[in-house]
């Protein structure tokens, strides 16, 4: 949607930057836009609207990346689960959006991951043909995308050897060789939706934590200053509620109605172990689950810095997909059985037997699945996103996935103006780069420290000049891990407070840094958290 005609106001000239904050204080009393939520879905809804020449106000009861948007797989998916669920439209939308995303939007901040399916005695030739067949369309998925080949090769077969150097803890016995593919990775799902927050600000948006809905409806929303207690009115022409599992929850009575949409919320749970406990390992491993013809356990390499091996870097193992009942928490908690379940299945795939005490954290997230109506398991649920205007004017987006956020995110804002008869400028994201955003190429001649261009591309720079400024300490004391086998730099934690609006201890090491994924890291890395805190 390139405009709406219907409104009284054209769009305004570009807003001067904003800062990210917790709280209320000084937020706008007007604006064109309220978003509700900062996942990515919402702090996608905000660089949306902003860059389409509207006053945005966006906000979060909690913090930037505080809910589902962090629990990911960090995977950016082409689609081609989707595909084997005949769900073809959700399968091009992922495979195009996870272009778009690899190649223009931010580059910096994804990888190209290979994937093996080792084929082992419990893989059948025709299974394993099933697998090839599901490879190979998913490589036509990225061609019809034109997303190039030299972000994402070409699947192939893998013969024993090539299949054990990529994964040499595998099981050996057995083992005929592998099926390999490619797909996207982020360096990490929360400093994607950051980076996204930070993108919106510096394009004008008004980006506020710690500010609760207390009442909402499409023309006034009521919030209230989680740091103070004090309750702030804005006016506004619209809403975008983009709280995701909790969206039926956050608007107070007046603005909860979504129409029409049912969620039905599954819980993906990882496991976090340290590299050490694959060694070796320079690939994903889709481990078969027994019984299921088209289900995986995947075993994921993290690496903190720009390569695998280095300090902090983590495997995660997952993922489950359980019904998740009954009233939403704020942090969802892994279940016994599920992480039983998940090491059971990766030991029947690897020489180590994984025990419960390799398990150095997990993690659980729920996933918005939208109702079908027709029952049956959370697994077998479309991917798909809605986007309903309620009866108070209130426009809900929910179901989807990180992959697809963008388009997502241009949904809702479409919605939302046509409904208030706002007048905006054509959509620019598909198009638009994210802070830091540069071509791989010019990634690579960048003289700053490899893990600050990994994670920030080119605003590597501001972010070293940025902890100068607020310390006055030399670049080798900001440079350093902030505690032995914890990767993360002092930098990168005042840089979280000066520019990404980092309010405690928690949003430092849980949302702008993932220290806080293994308990014992977090605990290390208390002492430098609060040292940057000192510099707000």
């Amino acid at each position: 949607m390139s405009d709406h005609a219907t409104g009284s106001r054209s769009p305004q000239p570009p807003q001067p930057p904003q800062r990210i904050a917790a709280g209320l204080a000084d937020a706008p009393d007007e604006v064109d836009l309220v978003v509700v939520g900062l996942g990515v879905t919402g702090a996608g809804a905000a660089l949306d609207a902003v860059t389409r020449g509207l006053r945005v106000l966006a906000v979060d009861a909690h913090d930037l990346a505080f809910g589902t948007s962090r629990w990911s797989s960090k995977m950016v998916h082409g689609g081609l689960r989707y595909l084997a669920h005949g769900q073809v439209g959700v399968a091009h939308e992922s495979a195009s959006e996870r272009g778009v995303l690899m190649e223009v939007t931010a580059p910096h901040l994804t990888r190209s991951m290979p994937q093996l399916i080792p084929l082992t005695s419990a893989v059948s030739r025709l299974q394993a043909g099933v697998a090839h067949s599901g490879l190979l369309a998913g490589d036509v998925l990225r061609r019809t995308a034109g997303t190039d080949r030299d972000t994402l090769p070409r699947p192939r077969r893998l013969s024993r050897v090539e299949t054990l150097n990529l994964a040499p803890s595998l099981r050996s016995g057995g083992l005929r060789g592998g099926l390999l593919g490619w797909d996207g990775r982020l360096v990490d799902d929360a400093r994607l939706v950051v980076t996204l927050a930070r993108t919106a600000a510096s394009a004008g948006a008004h980006v506020r934590t710690r500010a609760r809905v207390v009442r909402a409806s499409g023309r006034e929303v009521r919030l209230r200053d989680e740091t103070t207690g004090a309750e702030h009115v804005v006016r506004t022409r619209g809403v975008v509620n983009a709280a995701g599992v909790w969206a039926d929850q956050v608007l107070g009575e007046e603005g909860s109605r979504t129409d029409g949409i049912r969620l039905r919320p599954s819980r993906g749970t990882h496991l976090v172990l340290r590299a050490s406990a694959f060694p070796g390992l320079r690939a994903g491993v889709f481990c078969p689950v027994p019984g299921e013809t088209n289900r995986f356990v995947m075993v994921l390499p993290q690496s903190e810095g720009s390569e695998p091996g280095g300090p902090g870097d983590v495997v995660y193992v997952g993922l489950t997909d359980e019904p998740a009942p009954g009233p939403v928490p704020d942090v969802p908690e892994p279940t016994e059985p599920e992480i039983g379940f998940l090491l059971d299945v990766v030991s029947a795939a690897f020489a180590p037997q994984l025990r419960r005490d390799d398990v150095v954290g997990a993690f659980a997230g729920l996933r918005p699945l939208l109702e079908s109506g027709e029952g049956g398991s959370t697994a077998d649920l479309s991917r798909r996103h809605a986007v309903v205007v309620g009866g108070t004017g209130v426009t809900t987006v929910v179901g989807g996935k990180l992959t697809t956020y963008r388009q997502m995110a241009q949904d809702a804002v479409d919605a939302a103006c046509t409904a208030a008869g706002l007048v905006a400028g054509p959509c620019v994201t598909r198009t638009l780069p994210l802070s830091g955003a540069a071509p791989r190429s010019v990634l690579a001649t960048l003289e700053e420290p490899a893990r600050l261009v990994a994670r920030y591309g080119t605003d590597a720079a501001l972010v070293l000049a940025r902890a100068r400024e607020a310390t006055g300490l030399t670049d080798a004391e900001l440079l350093a891990p902030v505690a032995p086998g914890v990767s993360v730099t002092l930098a990168e934690l005042v840089f979280g407070v000066t520019d990404e609006g980092a309010h405690d201890v928690d949003d430092l090491l849980e949302r702008r840094t993932r220290v806080g994924v293994v308990p014992e890291d977090r605990a290390a890395a208390v002492p430098a958290a609060e040292r940057a805190l000192a510099h707000r």
